[in-house]
């Protein structure tokens, strides 16, 4: 039984959410936090309309599914760009903040694998329809 890519999508976008909101609410301090915490569930949201939008309306799957490539190719780059120049500069500390960027990496890098994927396999699906 073959699990609808939209639905590993939604479950991607509904991990970095999830770690948007952990990250401030539950590892910074009141006093500390900041709205930058929310930038894993800043691509989860949409990432996860994309994947609803996806299973109700055949018709943008494609677009829907190639928007959501986009976001995880930038959700891979998008921490990497703070994450490295920070460590370069004051040297790589293992705390939530670098915690937050390594882990929004890390699922961004799993949607990405599963998206390509998915790309692969539907062009082979098309092109056998064709033969």
């Amino acid at each position: 039984m073959r699990i609808p890519v939209p639905l590993i999508v939604f479950v991607f976008g509904l991990l970095l959410t999830g770690l948007g909101l952990l990250a401030y609410f539950a590892f910074a301090v009141a006093e500390d936090r900041s709205w930058t915490a929310f930038i894993p569930a800043f691509w989860g949201v949409p990432i996860m309309v994309c994947a609803i939008a996806s299973l109700f309306a055949q018709n943008v799957r494609k677009h829907a599914m190639h928007f959501v490539a986009m976001l995880a190719l930038l959700g891979v780059l998008a921490p990497l760009g703070r994450l490295i120049p920070t460590s370069i500069k004051e040297g790589f500390t293992f705390d939530s903040k670098s915690f937050t960027q390594i882990a929004m990496c890390a699922l961004c890098i799993g949607l990405l694998v599963v998206m390509v994927k998915s790309f692969i396999s539907a062009r082979r699906e098309r092109k056998a329809a064709e033969a």
